[in-house]
């Protein structure tokens, strides 16, 4: 069966068509990079320029006099270096407790079937209508008094970690996949006489890369973004995360440094993303359809 498109076979057998089409292919494509590209430029630009140039009216497009100078005095005055390793502390920290607690989850509710199950998984999915404002004073009582054990996890890893495996969203995603995978195939499994966890071990994860790259990439980057959260537990300036550290310095930095501590930040993220680009579309899009 010949698929369906906006523009006829027929009508891109002919020179025009064929000529207008691929000039407003192009176009569109241009001016979607654009708009996504821009901001990052202005970014990288901004950077490189003056603080008399950064500040100018009307703005220039292209820095006057570029100084990478400025990229080193962000390293060293906003001592970006610690900062990035904090960062990437709790948010690899926080990848693998959700690795571990959210992938048990969602095989749970789409394999073992707990009574209860559906109903668990509706409340999980219904924490994501509540705003992360609302939720934030209660968190933060229960991070500086833990019930019962009467633990403070203030300015400690695990005031990061313990949040963030409560991720109904990836639950949801990663069930949607389980959901996927044939019944036969964990049928066969249980023949050859293994339990629920050899067959999530040596049959269910293998399948599940796809799935667990697009929830890998969304924990790291999650931790990565959030400011608000750290910026409540973390008070101590030798443990503070990215996002916070450049809050809190920024009334002290020039705007140019500023920018270009911005620069810098954000690039392990665009990092992160080129490398598993592939895996974000395959993984989102992997449990679409059974088979």
């Amino acid at each position: 069966m010949q698929t369906r498109t906006l523009v006829s076979q027929a009508q891109l057998a002919r020179p025009l068509g064929r000529t207008v089409y691929w000039i407003a292919f192009w176009t569109l494509i241009v001016l979607f990079a654009l708009v996504f590209l821009f901001p990052l430029y202005w970014m990288l630009s901004g950077g490189l320029k003056s603080a008399q140039e950064i500040i100018r009216t009307p703005p220039t497009i292209v820095p006057a006099s570029a100084d990478a100078a400025n990229y080193g005095a962000a390293w060293q005055d906003a001592d970006l270096g610690r900062l990035i390793t904090n960062t990437a502390i709790y948010a690899f920290g926080a990848l693998g407790f959700q690795l571990v607690f959210d992938v048990a989850a969602a095989y749970s509710l789409s394999k073992l079937r707990p009574v209860f199950g559906r109903t668990v998984l509706f409340a999980m999915l219904a924490t994501l209508m509540i705003p992360t404002t609302v939720i934030a004073l209660p968190a933060y009582l229960t991070a500086n008094n833990l019930p019962f054990l009467h633990w403070s996890l203030l300015n400690s890893p695990w005031a990061i970690w313990l949040p963030s495996v409560a991720n109904a969203f990836n639950v949801f995603l990663l069930k949607r996949f389980f959901d996927s995978i044939p019944a036969e195939l964990l049928a066969a499994a249980a023949i050859d006489g293994a339990g629920p966890l050899r067959t999530l071990r040596s049959v269910v994860l293998p399948i599940s890369r796809p799935i667990l790259g697009v929830v890998s990439i969304f924990a790291v980057i999650g931790v990565w973004k959030d400011l608000l959260w750290p910026l409540l537990v973390l008070t101590d300036t030798s443990k503070q995360t990215i996002n916070v550290g450049l809050r809190q310095l920024s009334v002290g930095l020039p705007e140019n440094v500023l920018i270009a501590a911005l620069a810098i930040a954000s690039v392990p993220t665009i990092i992160i993303f080129l490398i598993f680009q592939r895996n974000i579309m395959a993984g989102l899009t992997a449990g679409a359809m059974k088979g």
